[in-house]
């Protein structure tokens, strides 16, 4: 029986090159710490990762074997937020604590019911699209907004 390859480490987007194959994961499964996954080649990796991580686009796992496996963000059912002023519905969404993708001239979400909601009455205009989902980190490191100690 053929073990299963590893990877213990992550290499930040831009600080590798040349990955084998790569995994598609969507924003929630992107928060990782150990998990087992087939990779679009279909080999399965094992990840074990000291601590959970949020993990981007463009990311990849280091295998025990020195091969990287590129992490892609999947296609998700997410809300296109547009409307002025933009900030202001940046606002409100961050004001609830929701991810949030901020470009120039939109906003991507989550679907969620109780946000359509509220943006509709804060004259938003909104449509459904499928894309990729890479919000913005916390503002306390890398990643999502996770506890921390003052």
């Amino acid at each position: 029986m053929t073990e299963m390859p590893t990877a213990t480490a992550v290499a930040r987007h831009g600080a590798w090159e040349d990955a084998a194959t790569h995994v598609v994961l969507s924003y929630d499964d992107r928060f990782l710490r150990r998990k087992v996954l087939t990779t679009a080649a279909g080999e399965r990796v094992l990840i074990d990762l000291a601590q959970t991580q949020s993990l981007n686009q463009g990311d990849a796992f280091q295998l025990d074997d020195g091969r990287f496996v590129e992490i892609h963000a999947a296609d998700e059912a997410l809300i296109e937020v547009r409307g002025a002023p933009l900030h202001r519905l940046a606002w409100h969404i961050g004001n609830r604590h929701t991810p949030c993708q901020i470009e120039a001239d939109r906003l991507l979400i989550q679907r969620d019911h109780v946000l359509r909601e509220m943006l509709v009455k804060l004259g938003a205009e909104l449509r459904d699209v499928t894309e990729p989902f890479t919000p913005e980190g916390g503002a306390y490191g890398h990643g999502r907004t996770q506890p921390h100690a003052h």
